[in-house]
């Protein structure tokens, strides 16, 4: 009996040494793999998108939770804690033009998604000479703290601003940290684009944020798991999509889903952009997407809706538009995907569509070129050329001559191409309820021929800086919105990354250009998603 006890002792801790390492194994499997096992049977190993914990894949929209923000520069102490509008009945009746459902919190310490637009004004009204903010479209805690996890290599926190990103763990200014909620005004309004007017005011879901349904915290699990998608048992809030988020942090208004800087009965709103060039100062905008999507369009244009691409672009770059027929002055810079996605038709940008590139009409691109006469020295996607020695030129030019830049790339889709987790350009599959969906594949030119965030940033700042203080820059990562919109955590997790290292240069550029005295930057995301993780040392691998 007591050879046979000990023969399964050492079997038992023969099969625990097993398991463990397997375990470990599985743990360390890279993030790609992960992705792809998912995607393909839609069965959730360690994490999943949306309400239903048994699929991979339920739910490929956006979600109504709290979104961190990260100030550099400035604090939060304005907007925040027993200044947050959501402990004051009249402040939300003010804010929204009716009291939200469920939505009066007294002892909130989130603030409001408008709060973003009060403290850049606040910043310039204080000395500050250069603004500058930082969206990651679409990312929230939780894919924040994916990305984090991945970089560092484990799991160094659960709730909380967390470590293991630069924008985390960057302490050379004075930082602070909070959240705030995203909700619209509504959501369900219809707009005639011809007209631009809005012919449904109001729409069919009224915004509101409910915390004991949703959470206090950004990281908290919802009561009601489907509360955050609008489908919520006892009540029903509005989420919001990332035009009217971008132009509630652009503008300081809350207005319905699609509109860009116009208000829920279609009426035109100055963003802070636009107020700033008013007063002297020059601006910009930087995107990984196309340049007149919801976000990089709300830094500057009018439009009733977000899917009216040509005209908001017009008013990036000064021609005339449908909403300006007059034209705006125009961005000092301008840097973008967009290039080379060319289309037939487009039923959603009304009658004055062009066919030809989605996003900028071939013609207006020439008016604005310095060598037709323009104001912009016009860099773009040239077949054989290296991306950063294009636009690298195209800066030099501009601050030689004093001229405006606009920089073109991009892939087919137009945006750039989609970093992984791993650092290559190298997406798997992604996922959706119905089934995967194929993985976007590029060749060299696609890479070599396309620049980075952080080449886009870098460009910008240095023209702007040439062209003199103050200026206002918007850098946004648009690629995490593509991303967790497919249900990809390898894209998601690249995405994060990638805009992590255009923040790493744009702190470095600043210390070595005049230093944060007169310098702010505001990071943040304009709305969440819905990725779940149940098991992050899942995501710790290669």
């Amino acid at each position: 009996m007591k050879r046979a006890s000990l023969t399964l002792a050492a079997i038992t801790f023969l099969l625990t040494i097993h398991h463990l390492c397997l375990a470990e194994k599985l743990d360390k499997l890279p993030v790609s793999t992960l992705q792809q096992n998912n995607a393909e049977t839609n069965r959730p190993t360690s994490l999943h998108w949306g309400p239903n914990g048994e699929k991979y894949s339920s739910w490929g929209n956006h979600s109504n939770r709290l979104i961190p923000v990260y100030t550099f520069g400035i604090t939060l102490d304005s907007v925040n804690g027993e200044n947050s509008i959501y402990r004051s009945e009249e402040k939300l009746k003010k804010l929204f033009g009716y009291v939200p459902t469920n939505t009066v919190n007294e002892e909130a310490e989130y603030f409001d998604q408008t709060d973003v637009y009060r403290l850049q004004k606040l910043a310039s009204e204080t000395g500050k000479k250069r603004i500058i903010l930082f969206i990651y479209d679409g990312m929230d805690w939780q894919t924040t703290w994916a990305a984090a996890i991945h970089n560092a290599g484990k799991v160094g926190y659960r709730e909380g601003r967390g470590t293991g990103l630069n924008f985390l763990d960057y302490r050379g200014a004075k930082t602070d940290y909070g959240y705030f909620v995203t909700t619209p005004h509504n959501n369900g309004t219809n707009v005639d684009i011809n007209k631009q007017i809005v012919t449904s005011p109001g729409g069919k879901t009224k915004g509101g944020y409910d915390w004991r349904e949703a959470g206090s915290y950004p990281w908290s699990v919802a009561k009601d798991i489907k509360y955050p998608i609008a489908q919520g048992s006892s009540v029903v809030h509005a989420f919001t999509d990332s035009a009217t988020s971008a132009t509630s942090m652009t503008a300081g208004i809350k207005s319905y889903n699609n509109a860009i800087n116009v208000d829920f009965m279609g009426r035109e709103v100055l963003p802070i952009a636009r107020q700033l060039q008013k007063k002297g100062w020059n601006t910009g905008v930087v995107t990984s997407v196309p340049i007149c999507h919801a976000t990089p369009g709300a830094a500057y244009a009018n439009n009733v809706h977000r899917y009216d691409y040509q005209d908001i672009s017009r008013d990036l770059i000064g021609r005339p538009s449908i909403f300006h027929p007059g034209s705006l002055p125009g961005l000092d810079v301008l840097i973008g995907g967009g290039w080379g996605d060319d289309v037939k038709k487009d039923g959603n940008q009304g009658e004055n569509f062009v066919p030809g590139n989605k996003y900028l009409p071939a013609d207006d691109l020439r008016a604005i070129d310095v060598k037709n006469g323009g104001k912009y020295v016009v860099a773009q996607r040239t077949p054989g050329r290296k991306g950063t020695d294009v636009l690298t030129e195209g800066a030099k030019a501009a601050i030689q001559n004093n001229h405006r830049l606009f920089g073109y790339f991009g892939v087919s889709g137009g945006h750039l191409p989609f970093q992984t987790a791993d650092g290559k350009y190298d997406p798997v599959v992604s996922a959706k309820s119905s089934g995967p969906i194929a993985a976007e594949k590029y060749d060299e030119a696609d890479v070599t021929e396309n620049v980075t965030l952080a080449d886009m940033s870098l460009a910008a700042l240095d023209v702007l800086q040439a062209k003199g203080e103050p200026w206002w820059l918007m850098i946004e990562a648009g690629d995490v919105d593509w991303a967790n919109h497919a249900n990809n955590i390898d894209d998601s997790i690249g995405a994060v990354l990638s805009g992590d290292q255009a923040f790493e240069k744009v702190t470095k550029w600043i210390e070595a250009n005049g230093g944060w005295d007169d310098t702010c930057l505001i990071l943040t995301a304009d709305h969440g998603h819905y990725l779940m993780i149940e098991e992050p040392e899942a995501l710790t691998g290669p």
